[in-house]
This record gives structure tokens, sequence and C-alpha cells, in this order.
């Protein structure tokens, strides 16, 4: 008799099998056309916010007639078009009408300014931009020369030679058809990474991208997935492929207007959520309710967290909580299947899942055995197809067709991988080196800590120094977890030359991108010598 271990892999590995047999539909709106002949009268979305609602056969002819307005505009097979755009129903629906023509998407960050959008507008070559009436301001502040735009299409009040989105969905009937059928292999977005190592790059992701990574998750474990929900921001790449999640699964995708910890338990009790994308700091941010395991969720997906606080996550909320691993370059990487429940609390972000495999590498692209550490490398159909404009970082980004993904990593000898830091976030200390998330991780290990980040500070005699940045749960002041103590328990699970020289509390949050991570660049600028305000070890003083 096998054992449930041994079972689990079994199916997992027959699951597996069948998603990559089964044929992907030609092109996103297939897939969307192929929804709403079997589910016509099923809500596709729910945008929470607002309460707007759409049935699958109410968003096939209303896409049809947005791709009819773009068309009439001029927009055809190739085209880029700029979306700044927040969570609105108006995001996904272009998105998708972009798709059916044929065209390229290039979202935009609703947060940036007029510098940054005139960055991304400038190296995308996009020539329209379809934009919230909140976030014309932006478009003033683009410094001189401006990129040249046929046109502005504004949802909500346009101004004088701009043209409204709601006219471009009236004025045109169902019905359209593209020029050509677009096919998996053609060019769907220009998706700027959030840049936390320099300015963003856009990653060229097809229509095979988007259909694979939504297929692998929606299918990984072969449950029935009705009610989905996203709280990030539909410029990032995740709700976009969790439309397409729901698609698959005929489902409706319910969309927050931004994370909200406080609210995400609430949103899961209220709407019936089968699967999320699962925001770990719940578990040390927001106190425990009695109801927090009063849920429909069947699967939840991690990323980020804690190790310690995983088992803590399935005992408060009731649900299997599985950590994954995916990027904008690769869309999904590594995910755990829902059998491995010894998995949980490991800190491995998973086995490779459907289309993607994986191995862990030394710089020159060879393969290293289980147990040690290297880059984790990833290949498989649909990652992007390269950096737009950015030959050199395209060469740089793959050993042969395996993806780089810069992360040190090491795998089991059944397959599951754990990340231990980023090769571009080693601090080398007197010719050592220090990942930067195993100090974090110390850190976060440390009780009251809420969040941590770990930098290279430049020191005359070692090269570098490490210093820590603690952000303390509300309630915990430094007098009642002083650096004294921080770094006591930090010698109780690190080597004494990765224990932080330097402490710095913080009052405010750490700066993150819109994945989440830290924005390391930005508290390394914050000051000119990153010794200030900090407490040292080695002189027991402030700085």
């Amino acid at each position: 008799m096998q054992s449930a271990q041994g079972d689990w892999q079994v199916a997992a590995a027959e699951q597996i099998r069948r998603v990559e047999a089964a044929p992907l539909p030609p092109n996103i709106f297939a897939l969307l056309r192929e929804a709403a002949a079997d589910v016509p009268d099923r809500d596709a979305w729910h945008f929470i916010a607002s309460g707007r609602t759409i049935t699958y056969a109410a968003l096939l002819e209303q896409v049809e007639r947005l791709a009819a307005g773009l068309a009439s505009l001029g927009v055809r097979r190739g085209d880029h078009v700029a979306v700044m755009l927040s969570n609105v129903p108006e995001m996904p629906a272009t998105w998708l009408a972009l798709g059916r023509i044929g065209a390229v998407m290039v979202p935009v960050n609703v947060r940036y300014t007029g510098h940054e959008l005139h960055y991304l507008l400038s190296d995308s070559g996009a020539d329209r931009l379809v934009i919230q009436e909140d976030y014309l301001p932006a478009l003033d502040a683009m410094p001189a020369p401006r990129p040249a735009l046929a046109d502005v299409v504004v949802v909500g009040a346009a101004r004088p030679g701009q043209r409204r989105w709601q006219d471009l969905v009236d004025g045109f009937r169902p019905g359209f058809a593209p020029e050509r059928e677009p096919v998996l292999d053609d060019l769907m977005n220009i998706q700027y990474t959030s840049g936390t190592t320099g300015l963003p790059k856009g990653c060229l992701l097809t229509q095979r991208y988007w259909l694979t990574c939504a297929r692998a998750y929606s299918d990984c474990d072969g449950l029935r997935l009705r009610n989905i929900l996203t709280g990030n921001p539909y410029f990032y790449m995740t709700p976009q492929w969790l439309l397409l999640m729901a698609f698959y699964q005929r489902g409706t995708l319910f969309v927050a207007p931004h994370i909200s910890l406080t609210r995400f338990p609430e949103w899961m009790r209220r709407y019936r959520i089968e699967f999320c994308i699962f925001p770990m700091d719940i578990i040390s941010q927001v106190p425990e309710r009695p109801d927090d395991a009063d849920n429909c969720i069947v699967r939840a997906n991690i990323y980020i967290h804690r190790r310690e606080q995983h088992a803590e996550a399935e005992r408060r909320f009731g649900f299997p909580a599985r950590s994954a691993f995916g990027m904008t370059e690769i869309g999904l990487g590594m995910f755990t299947p829902l059998g491995a429940a010894e998995m949980v609390g490991s800190g491995s972000c998973g086995m490779a899942a459907p289309f993607r495999e994986v191995r862990i590498a030394d710089l020159e692209g060879n393969t290293l055995p289980a147990g040690r550490t290297g880059e984790l490398l990833i290949r498989g159909p649909g990652l992007l197809k390269g950096y737009h404009n950015k030959p050199e970082a395209t060469a740089a980004a793959f050993h042969g067709d395996w993806f780089r993904t810069g992360d040190l990593a090491s795998m089991d000898a059944r397959g599951f991988v754990t990340i231990h830091g980023r090769i571009k976030e080693m601090i080398r200390r007197a010719g050592e080196n220090i990942s930067a998330t195993e100090v974090e991780a110390a850190l976060l290990a440390i009780p009251h800590v809420a969040e941590a980040a770990a930098i290279p500070v430049p020191d005359p005699l070692r090269g570098e120094e490490v210093k820590a940045y603690v952000g303390l749960e509300p309630g915990t002041t430094p007098v009642d977890l002083p650096p004294e103590r921080i770094v006591e328990l930090c010698r109780g699970r690190l080597a004494p030359f990765k224990v932080p020289r330097y402490i710095e509390y913080r009052t405010v949050p750490l700066p993150r991108s819109t994945s989440g991570k830290v924005r390391k660049p930005d508290l390394a600028a914050e000051k000119p010598d990153l010794r200030q305000g900090s407490w040292d070890r080695v002189s027991g003083r402030w700085m």
C-alpha cells in the first residue's frame, strides 16, 4: 500500500499530465467566447467597490463593441496602447478588446508621476493612451518634449480633443472581426516590472503566456472554483491571469479596489470566495476574530511569507494554504499540490508547476545536485519573449532557453524548492557572502517584529556591513524590544558575521513595489550616510 505522501505525488503527477495534454484555446477571446456559450447568464466579474457586475454574454458583446470602437480610431494588430486605469471594469474590458484586435496593452501604474508616465510611454512606443479622468494631472505633468499620442481615450469626463471610453462602446455593434485572428504567440502585453533594482523593464508577454499561466493555476489540483478574489492592482499581472482563471472555471472574479488587510477576511466571507491569494500580513497585523474560519476557501495561495506563520494561517482561517512562486517574466513557476500538507511551514515555495521545468544551477548554468544552493532556472512554453528594446538584458536573462530568476535557491530530492535570497541582494562582508533574505528571516522570527529589511552599508575595513531596518508591531516600542535584544536573538539564528551591525527602527512602513517587494534602492537613497540614525552594535551607541 502506498503512503499518503505517495498518493498525493502520484495524483499530482497525473493531474499535471492531464493539464499539459489538453490544448489551449487559440487565443484569449476564444476562451471568453467558449465561457459565454457555456454560462451566458453567470457573472464574469463583480467589482466590490462599485457593485458593478457583467454576465459572460454581456461581456462578450461589450468586448466586441469596444474592439470595433478602438479599431475605428486606427488601432491595429501589433499597435501599443498604454492603459492607466485603476481597479474598474473598464480596465479588463480594454485589455480583452485590445487582445481581440491583436493589439498590445501597456499597463501603467496609476501612482506614476508625469516623469514616470513619460518614461513608460517613450520606452514602450505606445501611441495611444486610455486613461481614467482622475489621472489626467499626470498626463499634464509630463516634461517636454512629450511623446506623440494619436488619441487619448478617457474613462470619465473627456477634455476637448479627447475621446470618451463609453462612446467607443455605445457607438458600435457587436460582431467585430479583426483583420487576422490573433494566435497564441502574438504579443499581448508589454508588462513593466516593478523596478526594485533600477528603471522598470517591459516584459514582452504573449497570449500564450496568459492562457498558460491561468490554465496551470486553474487546473493544477483539478478543483472547481466558482468565486475567485483579487485585491491586487490591475496594472500588475495578477488580476489579469485570475480573470482568465475565472473564465476557465466558468466562475466569477471578485475585484476589490485594493488590498486591505482588515477587510480581506470580510470579503472572503461575504462573497463566499473559494480561491484567493492570501495576504499573509493579516496573521501579524489583524487581530484574530471568532469568525475567521467562517469562509468557503477551497485553496489559498501564499507567496512571500514567514514560515512560522504558515500553520497559524491554516489553523486560524481553516483552509489549506499552499505556497507558490511566480514572476512577471514567467507567470507561474512553482506550486504546492493540495495534498502536500507536510510542506506547511517548510519555507518551500513548491515544485515545478504544469508547463514548467525547474533546476538549480551555478552561475555558468551547470546543474547542481539536490541540496546545493545556486540560481533558480525555469523554462517552458509561454515565458516572456524578452525585454522590450533591451537585447542585452534579454540575453543576460537566459541560459539557452532557461530563464534566470536571479534567486538563490536549493531543491530537495523530491523537487521542492526553497528560496534563500536574491543574487543581487548579497551583502559581501570581509570576503563572506551574506544573504539579505536570511538576515531578514532571522529578524522576522523575533516576536513583535512586523517587517524587516537588510541592506549593505559601505565600510572601509570590511567592504560592507549589514544594516537592518526593523518595523515593530503596533503597541511595541524600541524600549520593549531594544537593539541589544534584537542582536542577541539574531545570534541564536545567524553566524556571527551575518548578525546586523547597524539597526534602524522604522515608524513608517518600508517602501514597497506593487508586487510587495521592499524597494531597497529607496532605502539606500534616504540619506547620504546610511549609518545615521542607526544603533551601532560595535560601539554600542546611536549614530
